[in-house]
Protein backbone atom coordinates (compact mmCIF):
# COMPACT_ATOMS: atom_id res chain seq x y z
CA UNK A 1 0.00 0.00 0.00
CA UNK A 2 2.50 2.32 0.85
CA UNK A 3 4.60 1.85 -2.67
CA UNK A 4 1.30 2.18 -4.08
CA UNK A 5 0.69 5.94 -2.35
CA UNK A 6 4.16 6.80 -3.47
CA UNK A 7 3.60 6.00 -7.18
CA UNK A 8 0.67 7.76 -7.05
CA UNK A 9 2.44 11.05 -5.56
CA UNK A 10 4.94 10.80 -8.35
CA UNK A 11 2.01 10.52 -10.94
CA UNK A 12 0.54 13.64 -9.23
CA UNK A 13 3.92 15.20 -9.10
CA UNK A 14 4.80 14.39 -13.10
CA UNK A 15 1.73 15.74 -13.70
CA UNK A 16 2.01 19.01 -12.37
CA UNK A 17 5.45 19.64 -14.33
CA UNK A 18 3.72 19.09 -17.60
CA UNK A 19 2.54 21.94 -19.85
CA UNK A 20 -0.40 22.07 -22.11
CA UNK A 21 0.47 23.82 -25.65
CA UNK A 22 3.87 25.04 -24.54
CA UNK A 23 4.98 28.00 -26.38
CA UNK A 24 8.67 26.31 -27.67
CA UNK A 25 7.22 23.92 -29.37
CA UNK A 26 3.24 25.04 -29.99
CA UNK A 27 1.70 27.82 -32.30
CA UNK A 28 -1.73 29.37 -31.26
CA UNK A 29 -3.19 30.67 -35.20
CA UNK A 30 -5.79 32.76 -34.86
CA UNK A 31 -9.11 31.73 -36.08
CA UNK A 32 -11.77 33.71 -37.21
CA UNK A 33 -14.97 31.61 -37.35
CA UNK A 34 -16.72 34.77 -39.54
CA UNK A 35 -14.39 33.56 -42.38
CA UNK A 36 -14.91 30.21 -42.09
CA UNK A 37 -16.65 27.92 -45.11
CA UNK A 38 -20.48 27.13 -44.87
CA UNK A 39 -19.88 23.44 -45.26
CA UNK A 40 -17.57 21.67 -42.61
CA UNK A 41 -15.44 19.65 -45.02
CA UNK A 42 -13.43 22.35 -46.32
CA UNK A 43 -12.09 23.91 -43.08
CA UNK A 44 -11.57 19.73 -41.94
CA UNK A 45 -9.41 19.71 -44.97
CA UNK A 46 -7.92 23.44 -44.49
CA UNK A 47 -6.77 22.29 -41.23
CA UNK A 48 -5.49 18.92 -41.59
CA UNK A 49 -3.24 20.08 -44.31
CA UNK A 50 -2.19 23.03 -42.18
CA UNK A 51 -1.72 19.94 -39.32
CA UNK A 52 0.86 18.33 -41.72
CA UNK A 53 2.60 21.44 -42.74
CA UNK A 54 3.29 22.13 -39.35
CA UNK A 55 4.95 18.82 -37.92
CA UNK A 56 2.14 16.90 -36.48
CA UNK A 57 3.16 13.34 -36.16
CA UNK A 58 0.38 11.22 -37.33
CA UNK A 59 -2.36 13.99 -38.01
CA UNK A 60 -4.27 11.23 -39.78
CA UNK A 61 -5.21 9.26 -36.24
CA UNK A 62 -8.41 9.75 -34.92
CA UNK A 63 -9.99 8.67 -31.33
CA UNK A 64 -13.11 6.43 -32.94
CA UNK A 65 -15.65 6.17 -30.19
CA UNK A 66 -19.11 3.60 -29.98
CA UNK A 67 -21.48 2.26 -27.83
CA UNK A 68 -22.26 -1.44 -28.33
CA UNK A 69 -25.83 -3.55 -27.25
CA UNK A 70 -25.45 -2.76 -23.38
CA UNK A 71 -25.06 1.19 -24.06
CA UNK A 72 -21.62 1.56 -22.34
CA UNK A 73 -18.94 3.95 -24.39
CA UNK A 74 -15.44 2.79 -25.86
CA UNK A 75 -13.24 4.42 -27.58
CA UNK A 76 -9.78 3.63 -29.40
CA UNK A 77 -7.84 5.19 -32.32
CA UNK A 78 -8.05 4.63 -35.60
CA UNK A 79 -6.34 6.02 -38.87
CA UNK A 80 -8.73 8.09 -40.95
CA UNK A 81 -8.69 6.85 -44.36
CA UNK A 82 -10.33 9.71 -46.13
CA UNK A 83 -13.18 12.19 -46.29
CA UNK A 84 -15.55 13.72 -48.70
CA UNK A 85 -19.21 13.85 -49.88
CA UNK A 86 -19.85 10.28 -48.56
CA UNK A 87 -18.11 10.89 -44.74
CA UNK A 88 -15.40 10.57 -42.68
CA UNK A 89 -13.81 6.84 -43.58
CA UNK A 90 -11.96 4.29 -41.48
CA UNK A 91 -11.65 0.45 -41.59
CA UNK A 92 -11.39 -2.53 -39.10
CA UNK A 93 -12.74 -6.36 -39.28
CA UNK A 94 -16.86 -6.31 -39.03
CA UNK A 95 -16.08 -9.44 -36.56
CA UNK A 96 -13.69 -7.14 -34.29
CA UNK A 97 -14.89 -5.36 -31.09
CA UNK A 98 -15.95 -2.12 -32.97
CA UNK A 99 -17.51 -3.83 -35.74
CA UNK A 100 -19.78 -5.30 -33.17
CA UNK A 101 -20.18 -2.41 -31.85
CA UNK A 102 -21.34 -0.40 -35.08
CA UNK A 103 -23.19 -3.36 -36.27
CA UNK A 104 -25.68 -3.17 -32.94
CA UNK A 105 -25.55 0.72 -32.77
CA UNK A 106 -24.13 2.09 -36.25
CA UNK A 107 -23.49 5.62 -34.57
CA UNK A 108 -20.01 6.75 -33.81
CA UNK A 109 -17.61 10.31 -33.03
CA UNK A 110 -14.30 11.24 -34.03
CA UNK A 111 -11.44 13.22 -32.34
CA UNK A 112 -9.07 14.72 -34.17
CA UNK A 113 -6.24 16.27 -31.85
CA UNK A 114 -3.29 18.69 -33.12
CA UNK A 115 -1.29 20.08 -30.09
CA UNK A 116 1.25 21.53 -32.50
CA UNK A 117 -1.45 24.04 -33.44
CA UNK A 118 -3.85 23.73 -30.30
CA UNK A 119 -6.70 22.07 -32.39
CA UNK A 120 -8.72 19.77 -32.17
CA UNK A 121 -11.87 18.56 -34.19
CA UNK A 122 -15.04 16.38 -33.45
CA UNK A 123 -17.64 14.56 -35.80
CA UNK A 124 -20.39 13.07 -35.06
CA UNK A 125 -22.63 11.19 -36.87
CA UNK A 126 -24.53 7.30 -38.19
CA UNK A 127 -21.89 4.83 -39.45
CA UNK A 128 -22.58 2.89 -42.94
CA UNK A 129 -20.77 0.15 -44.31
CA UNK A 130 -19.03 0.81 -47.76
CA UNK A 131 -19.46 -2.22 -50.20
CA UNK A 132 -16.92 -4.94 -49.91
CA UNK A 133 -15.29 -3.98 -53.03
CA UNK A 134 -14.61 -0.55 -52.13
CA UNK A 135 -13.08 -1.86 -48.86
CA UNK A 136 -10.85 -4.17 -50.48
CA UNK A 137 -9.87 -2.23 -53.24
CA UNK A 138 -8.83 0.53 -49.82
CA UNK A 139 -7.24 -2.30 -48.11
CA UNK A 140 -4.66 -2.95 -51.24
CA UNK A 141 -3.74 0.86 -51.83
CA UNK A 142 -2.14 0.54 -48.21
CA UNK A 143 0.82 -1.05 -47.08
CA UNK A 144 2.16 -5.49 -47.39
CA UNK A 145 2.16 -4.56 -43.49
CA UNK A 146 -1.38 -3.46 -43.65
CA UNK A 147 -2.12 -6.65 -45.96
CA UNK A 148 -0.80 -9.12 -44.00
CA UNK A 149 -2.52 -7.43 -40.69
CA UNK A 150 -6.03 -7.86 -42.26
CA UNK A 151 -5.24 -11.25 -43.26
CA UNK A 152 -3.93 -12.21 -40.23
CA UNK A 153 -7.33 -11.47 -38.11
CA UNK A 154 -9.32 -13.01 -35.15
CA UNK A 155 -9.05 -8.88 -34.35
CA UNK A 156 -9.91 -8.34 -30.57
CA UNK A 157 -10.32 -12.65 -29.99
CA UNK A 158 -8.35 -14.05 -27.28
CA UNK A 159 -5.16 -14.67 -27.72
CA UNK A 160 -3.54 -17.97 -26.00
CA UNK A 161 0.44 -16.79 -26.49
CA UNK A 162 2.55 -14.27 -28.12
CA UNK A 163 3.57 -17.15 -29.96
CA UNK A 164 0.05 -18.69 -31.55
CA UNK A 165 0.63 -14.24 -32.69
CA UNK A 166 3.82 -14.72 -34.19
CA UNK A 167 2.90 -17.94 -36.45
CA UNK A 168 -0.49 -16.43 -37.83
CA UNK A 169 1.39 -13.24 -38.44
CA UNK A 170 4.46 -14.90 -40.45
CA UNK A 171 1.81 -16.68 -42.98
CA UNK A 172 -0.32 -13.63 -43.34
CA UNK A 173 3.24 -11.95 -44.20
CA UNK A 174 3.94 -14.48 -46.68
CA UNK A 175 0.63 -14.53 -48.19
CA UNK A 176 0.18 -10.88 -48.78
CA UNK A 177 3.67 -10.77 -50.20
CA UNK A 178 2.95 -13.88 -52.23
CA UNK A 179 -0.39 -12.04 -53.47
CA UNK A 180 -0.90 -8.18 -53.20
CA UNK A 181 -4.68 -8.59 -54.15
CA UNK A 182 -5.58 -11.41 -51.69
CA UNK A 183 -9.13 -10.70 -49.79
CA UNK A 184 -10.05 -10.61 -46.67
CA UNK A 185 -13.77 -11.34 -46.06
CA UNK A 186 -14.21 -9.43 -42.90
CA UNK A 187 -12.05 -6.86 -43.83
CA UNK A 188 -14.53 -3.15 -43.68
CA UNK A 189 -14.50 0.43 -44.72
CA UNK A 190 -16.54 2.39 -42.47
CA UNK A 191 -17.98 5.86 -43.57
CA UNK A 192 -19.32 8.35 -41.05
CA UNK A 193 -21.73 10.59 -42.09
CA UNK A 194 -21.50 13.97 -39.73
CA UNK A 195 -25.05 15.14 -38.34
CA UNK A 196 -22.55 17.53 -36.06
CA UNK A 197 -18.31 18.74 -36.59
CA UNK A 198 -17.33 21.12 -34.31
CA UNK A 199 -14.01 23.25 -34.81
CA UNK A 200 -11.64 24.05 -31.43
CA UNK A 201 -8.71 26.40 -31.43
CA UNK A 202 -6.98 27.01 -28.32
CA UNK A 203 -6.32 30.28 -27.25
CA UNK A 204 -3.39 30.96 -24.57
CA UNK A 205 -5.56 33.32 -22.73
CA UNK A 206 -8.04 29.78 -22.67
CA UNK A 207 -10.72 32.40 -24.47
CA UNK A 208 -10.94 29.01 -27.03
CA UNK A 209 -13.00 29.45 -29.99
CA UNK A 210 -15.46 26.32 -30.35
CA UNK A 211 -17.34 26.57 -34.18
CA UNK A 212 -20.16 24.04 -34.32
CA UNK A 213 -21.67 22.72 -37.81
CA UNK A 214 -25.22 20.69 -37.34
CA UNK A 215 -26.63 19.63 -40.31
CA UNK A 216 -30.40 20.02 -41.38
CA UNK A 217 -31.06 17.70 -44.51
CA UNK A 218 -27.91 19.05 -47.06
CA UNK A 219 -27.55 22.01 -45.42
CA UNK A 220 -25.71 23.47 -42.46
CA UNK A 221 -25.99 25.63 -39.59
CA UNK A 222 -23.24 27.29 -37.43
CA UNK A 223 -23.27 28.56 -33.98
CA UNK A 224 -20.19 29.64 -31.20
CA UNK A 225 -20.16 27.42 -28.16
CA UNK A 226 -18.99 28.39 -24.74
CA UNK A 227 -15.36 27.23 -23.67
Amino acid sequence: MAKDLHDLHELHELLRTLRVWDPEVTELPPFDPASAPAEPLPLFTEWFAQAVAAGEREPHTTTLATAGEDGLPDARIVMLHGADADGWSFASHATSRKGRQLAARPYAALTFYWPVLGRQVRVRGPVASAPSEEAQADLHARSTGALAAALTGRQSEILASPEELAKASEAAWENARRDPTAKSPTWTLYRLRPDEVEFFQGDGARRHTRLSYHRSDDSWTTHLLWP
